[in-house]
């Protein structure tokens, strides 16, 4: 059994539970993930139960095995976490729209495509101002220079701000500028990132499922955020890789409620990642919708055959007001607003 302590734990609370178990004679490690103290306890579950840890002062749940990520893992009575990012809510119940460029080209780029997206109904504005790229000689980002052009954009439009880090010396400059912040596919797996972006809490996370990773190694990932403090993270399926080559990845709608019946974080959908073309971002994007997702995350661009980054999957302005149109009765019909 494992009793896991709560980020605000005093040391007398720890104390307590420690001198707990040893009166009841049952041996027990002590350890840390992240900010969070652990009592690893070597004993039936039944016996561990009967002491009712629960009821201490700073002890959040006692469970029954820690591979069952008991802070992201859905318990029994359980609510759902609802993710606040300034004044929008993501996993209340409602359709949150995330839309913006793949990458931040310029000033009048992202102000042009922010004050779009927001008259058609958008809640966050997306723009990479740091990206991963498989080549070398692909267009990394403006980095600094993306921040600022962020920034402005949400000065004058009001849109808080969703945006990737790519690596642990970027972190505190990105969280100067984002209201999220994105981990991407790539950086699933890079755990010493995820700890970071966990402890500094502030901020919540977008986390996108890696391109090769199970639904377990995708929660895991989950676990490491929320257990080294940060509790606010989003779930972001945008394909993974298979050995179709009709679209760029296949996207795997099925981990929508998979998911939601495992976890009680938000879950979205990036269709535009997940498909790669234009022309099959808008029927994935409501089928995702259908299938139960929180939100969606959309690629647009006002001009996408001259985009620097990821054109072919990008909807230019008029395509995705017909989206919006599509998702306002989509989400009449299933009793949520967008």
């Amino acid at each position: 059994m494992i009793v896991v302590m709560s980020l605000d734990a005093k040391e007398q609370d720890i104390t307590a539970v420690s001198q707990k178990l040893l009166q009841a004679g049952m041996l027990y490690q002590k350890a840390k993930s992240g900010d969070r103290v652990l009592f690893n306890v070597a004993s039936e579950p039944e016996l561990v139960r009967g002491l009712s840890l629960e009821s201490f002062s700073g002890v959040e749940q006692v469970v029954a095995t820690w591979a069952t990520l008991p802070l992201v893992s859905r318990k029994q009575g359980r609510v759902n976490t609802v993710v606040q990012v300034e004044d929008i809510s993501i996993g209340d119940g409602n359709i949150s729209i995330i839309a913006g460029p793949c990458a931040v080209e310029s000033e009048e780029q992202i102000v042009q495509i922010a004050h779009h997206v927001k008259s058609a109904g958008a809640n966050m504005l997306r723009g990479g101002a740091f990206k991963p790229r498989t080549s070398p000689y692909s267009f990394q980002g403006l980095g600094k220079m993306g921040l600022c052009f962020l920034k402005k954009a949400k000065e004058l439009t009001g849109m808080p701000i969703v945006t990737e880090v790519v690596a642990i010396e970027q972190l505190d400059l990105v969280c100067q500028y984002a209201d999220m912040l994105q981990v991407g596919s790539r950086n699933m797996h890079n755990y010493a990132l995820l700890k970071a972006v966990g402890e500094q809490r502030k901020t919540p996370v977008l986390l996108k499922r890696g391109m090769s990773s199970t639904i377990d190694e995708w929660l895991s990932a989950a676990e490491y955020i929320v257990s080294s403090g940060n509790s606010n993270v989003v779930l972001c399926e945008r394909g993974i890789r298979t050995f179709a080559k009709k679209t760029r990845y296949t996207l795997d709608l099925s981990a929508v409620p998979v998911v939601k019946a495992r976890s009680h974080l938000p879950v979205i959908v990036d269709p535009s990642h997940a498909t790669g073309h234009w022309r099959l971002v808008e029927p994935m994007a409501l089928a995702a919708v259908a299938a139960g997702a929180d939100g969606l995350m959309i690629e647009v661009h006002p001009k996408p055959e001259a985009a620097l980054s990821d054109g072919n999957q990008s909807l230019n302005p008029k395509n995705f007001n017909q989206l919006m149109d599509k998702l306002k009765k989509l989400a009449q019909a299933l009793e949520k607003e967008q």
